[in-house]
């Protein structure tokens, strides 16, 4: 099993999960945050209901003015129902509202587009707080839609695919290093998703969510790794989950995650023009290697993957210099409309 940091250190001392079968309550909680959900929505709800395991499963939806069927069709489902203004949402707050909720001594968070990929998704994820007992967080990958392009699934499984070896990987912190620059939780040490998570109620009622617009996750990720706890990706808790956007939306989805990650890590590793355009020709080469290993016809793929690529790069460099930007035009720039 791989770890981050000393994965020998003694335990430390924190307030062990409680309740029934072992350690943990005879309830889980699974939390979507909701918007408009769409067409997608039914089958999230639907995977969640097939979820096997012991435990009883608390659905848990937040609404934030959703103008379709979404409420209803959670309804259907037998979810409980919060309904907050548009205004009154954020990532992490409304993420806080559903922890405090949430009847589960574990809550597993789904976006709305988000599919648990099998009936064990849940199980697995759980199986992560059993690992050890100062485990914090536990999260699983996203894997693309049948048809996800060629350049967006193999951008995606590459990086899942980097956490391990195909096992469990543990990241902790020594104690020496929990005061460590942000810089330092760039990367695998640092990622989390709330996406395809799962929270201990033990660890969040230390460490909450912070109240912020973006990358409320990947906060929560370090702030739980300095406050002793640890986090585990476990690679058999896949969602499907991927995105097929306009070269335009591919270009500010990218600027609003590379402003992010200077916020929250304070650097820009995508900011350097010349490291972008080693990325891009890399990137490009990489789906030319998928495309040629895989029979199917390259140079399509290849102008498809410079469009994409070249619109991530793009978002990227001005993402790293949002600061500098008018604030108008980075309201345009932004996906999320963040100013």
């Amino acid at each position: 099993m791989a770890a981050q940091g000393s994965a020998g250190l003694p335990v430390p001392e924190l307030r062990a999960d409680t309740g029934k079968m072992g350690g943990v309550s005879s309830c889980v909680t699974v939390a979507i945050p909701t918007l408009n959900a769409g067409p997608e929505f039914p089958a999230v709800l639907s995977a969640v209901r097939a979820q096997c395991g012991q435990r009883e499963i608390q659905l848990l939806v937040c609404d934030s003015g959703s103008a379709d069927g979404t409420v209803a069709h959670a309804r259907a489902h037998g979810a409980d129902i919060i309904e907050v203004p548009p205004a009154a949402f954020s990532h992490g707050g409304t993420r806080n509202l559903l922890m405090s909720r949430a009847s589960g001594d574990h809550v597993a968070f789904l976006t709305q587009d988000a599919v648990p990929a099998g009936a064990d998704w849940l199980d697995q994820l759980l199986g992560a707080f059993r690992l050890a007992p100062d485990v914090g967080l536990a999260f699983g990958p996203y894997r693309p839609r049948p048809e996800a392009s060629l350049s967006v699934a193999r951008e995606l499984t590459s990086w899942f695919d980097s956490f391990s070896d195909g096992t469990p990987r543990i990241d902790r912190l020594d104690p020496a290093r929990r005061n460590a620059a942000a810089h330092e939780f760039l990367g695998h040490l640092g990622f989390f998703t709330d996406a395809n998570g799962c929270v201990s109620r033990t660890a969040w009622e230390q460490v909450h969510f912070r109240d912020v617009a973006y990358a409320e996750d990947h906060l929560l990720a370090q702030d739980m790794l300095r406050a002793g706890f640890a986090k585990v990706y476990i690679p058999g808790a896949a969602v499907i989950h991927s995105h097929e956007y306009s070269a335009w939306q591919w270009l500010r989805r990218s600027f609003d995650e590379s402003r992010a990650v200077r916020e929250v890590y304070g650097v820009s590793p995508s900011g350097r023009v010349r490291d972008a355009a080693w990325n891009l020709r890399g990137n490009v080469m990489d789906d030319w290697r998928v495309a040629e290993a895989s029979g199917v016809s390259r140079i399509p793929v290849a102008a498809g993957s410079l469009v994409h690529h070249g619109a991530r790069t793009a978002g990227a460099l001005l993402g790293a210099r949002a600061d500098r930007l008018p604030r108008r035009l980075v309201a345009q720039l932004s996906l999320e409309g963040r100013r």
